[in-house]
């Protein structure tokens, strides 16, 4: 079972093998919301600690590669071979969304960056968040939305494993006239960062199930912690001009999530996927790792260039569980009305 690192972990939903919401689904339902609230406010709390204390975190921008590590290691800790079944099984529908997501959000990065007449630092870390891979939470969500859990897993985790050979030269392509992008040392950094680390936690996985198994539901927490602490060395790092650019990030923030979100859901409903695979490809084309993004923002821009992937970091959890809810309440709906008009009955009132 895929047991995503923000605290997504829903158990009994092994990669599609049970449909999500059948049967005794209300615990699942209540773990899955406490994890896509409380999760958004420690990262806010965390940010808003670095703003008001920014000397309290000197020196930890240094630190957040190896936080970024330890979230991707979690992540390599939840994840079995089922994962990857998906890929075989429908590999047409994982190729789409990994096209849908790599085409989608970089692009409208690039397009939010000119619309808005962004400074450099900040067009180059909008950009830099499109072209990072899938997030972290898109499963959870996508869940909670009644949609396609298994596709989600499959986007989700091809999407991390091929981000080393698509998002530098992305962000070349799209962020190099704004500020210089050495392409290959960012390979290098998600490498190391990234691919490594979640190789790393298969494989203990496979070696030690039993023993993982036990500390899996501390997964999710530490993970958590990890994304708050990169987001409070980022904003830290930059509280002064934050002051100055916080509506205007906030802006480009809920545009490009809000835009990919529609156009993820509205690509999969061209290409023929159905209604629970689109609300997955909403989630896994509108919500990036913006850890991932901060991460290489700091690291080969400025810390000013990891600010929008710090408020997405917050922003992006809370526009999916409101989106979610919405998209469940329609599918609840709909079911209704199908069972109504199956039996001859009355659909219930919205």
């Amino acid at each position: 079972m895929r047991c995503p690192p923000t605290g997504r972990c829903i158990a009994g939903v092994q990669s599609g093998q049970m449909t999500p919401h059948s049967g005794a689904d209300g615990a699942r339902d209540r773990a899955a919301r406490r994890a896509v609230t409380l999760f958004p406010l420690l990262v806010l709390a965390a940010g808003a600690l670095g703003l008001a204390g920014p000397s309290l975190f000197a020196g930890w921008t240094g630190g957040v590669p190896y936080l970024l590590g330890c979230v991707m290691f979690c992540m390599g800790l939840t994840m079995t071979p089922l994962d990857f079944q998906g890929v075989v099984k429908r590999p047409w529908a994982v190729v789409l969304g990994l096209v849908a997501h790599y085409v989608i959000m970089p692009g409208l990065g690039w397009l939010v960056a000119h619309a808005l007449s962004l400074p450099p630092a900040l067009a180059a870390g909008v950009i830099l968040v499109g072209c990072a891979p899938s997030g972290t939470a898109s499963n959870v969500v996508t869940y909670l939305a009644r949609g396609d859990v298994a596709l989600s897993v499959s986007v989700a985790t091809v999407s991390t494993v091929l981000a080393p050979l698509i998002t530098p030269p992305l962000t070349l392509l799209l962020a190099g006239e704004y500020l210089p992008v050495d392409a290959g040392a960012m390979v290098g950094d998600i490498l190391k960062t990234v691919l490594l680390p979640v190789i790393a936690g298969v494989l203990v996985r496979l070696a030690a199930g039993r023993h993982v198994d036990r500390v899996l539901p501390a997964m999710p927490w530490l993970s958590s912690v990890a994304v708050a602490a990169i987001v409070a060395a980022v904003v830290s790092g930059s509280a002064d001009a934050i002051k100055s650019a916080a509506l205007t990030v906030i802006l480009a923030v809920v545009l490009h999530n809000g835009l990919g979100l529609a156009l993820g859901y509205g690509a999969g409903r061209l290409f023929g996927l159905g209604a629970p695979a689109s609300r997955a490809m909403s989630f896994e084309v509108g919500m990036q790792n913006s850890g991932l993004a901060a991460s290489l923002a700091t690291a080969h821009f400025s810390p000013m260039a990891a600010l929008p992937a710090a408020v997405f970091s917050v922003w992006h959890n809370v526009s999916g569980a409101l989106v979610a809810a919405w998209m469940a309440h329609r599918a609840r709906r709909a079911d209704a009305l199908e069972a109504a008009a199956s039996t001859g009955g009355t659909a219930p009132a919205a």
